[in-house]
């Protein structure tokens, strides 16, 4: 049985008797799976409400799609996409993460309420990164990353994806805590889907273990990736085309039930309720051992 010991708890974030679940609120025009959806500051609010409704746990903020290919967007244009939405949440009362590789948008989100940086580059994206999060004592996301979304593809190189994901994740949390974060605070994610192959996102799921041998808290975030899209595919059979991004969330739920069976600490989502099911039958399961 995975205890609340064995998935770990983080400093300064409520605890769950489960894998939490992380729902996604993209505020942007191109996200990979919904962009454009809840662009609208409003419209974004109701559905972070609408996720908490469902089963949510906490809400994960974004105004930067980090999809394979993807261009930036400018710091001015991501906090007026993401820090009102930021604000109108936490006002409810929601648990609250920024997805963020930008300290300015990190230190304005925490202000206006959120609890938890969520930054895909581990901190490598923007130099002021840790120094801030240390300064705000912010639990922080340390994601494993190889590049911005314009070369992730070309640096999905590997002889040993498990071995090199977890040597680069402890290199990059001792550089972490040598910055000033609390080691107590740190929740580390594989970064499913970046600089990845199919391949080496199953053999990353295959082995949660090893990952949670690096003694932090695991996010596990696998929502309607392009690797879900390559299994239904071939299940489908010999050129048949993957699934769309939004007919992907039944395999994101079984990967989600994985991902709380192995002892993940969250899972992060699109749409919530079937993993919210999957966490809820992993624990009941887990309790019956």
């Amino acid at each position: 049985m995975s205890t609340l010991r064995e998935r770990g708890r983080v400093e300064g974030l409520p605890e769950w008797d489960r894998c939490a679940v992380m729902g996604v609120v993209n505020v942007t025009p191109d996200s990979f799976s919904d962009g454009g959806r809840w662009f609208d500051t409003t419209a974004a609010v109701k559905r972070g409400l609408d996720l908490v409704a469902q089963g949510a746990d906490l809400i994960d903020v974004g105004g930067e799609s980090t999809r394979p290919g993807a261009s930036r967007v400018d710091a001015d244009e991501e906090l007026k996409r993401v820090i009102p939405v930021v604000r109108g949440l936490a006002s409810e009362g929601v648990t609250v993460s920024v997805d963020t590789m930008r300290a300015a948008v990190a230190e304005q989100a925490v202000a206006a309420g959120a609890v938890l940086v969520n930054d895909v580059s581990g901190g490598l994206a923007d130099p002021a990164m840790i120094p801030a999060v240390a300064a705000a004592g912010a639990p922080f996301v340390v994601m494993h990353w190889r590049g911005f979304s314009e070369q992730m593809n070309s640096r999905a190189v590997y002889a040993d994806v498990v071995g090199e994901v977890v040597s680069e994740l402890r290199a990059r949390m001792d550089a972490v805590v040598a910055g000033g974060i609390d080691p107590e605070r740190i929740v580390i994610d594989p970064g499913l889907g970046f600089a990845k192959q199919a391949a080496h996102d199953l053999t990353l799921v295959a082995h949660l273990t090893e990952l949670r041998a690096l003694g932090r808290p695991l996010l596990v975030a696998a929502s309607r990736k392009r690797f879900l899209g390559h299994v239904l595919a071939a299940d489908a059979g010999e050129g048949a085309a993957p699934p769309p991004a939004r007919e992907r969330d039944a395999a994101t739920a079984a990967v989600s039930a994985i991902a709380a069976h192995e002892g993940a600490w969250a899972v992060r989502v699109h749409e919530v309720r079937a993993t919210a099911d999957a966490v809820r039958v992993a624990r009941a399961v887990e309790g019956a051992l």
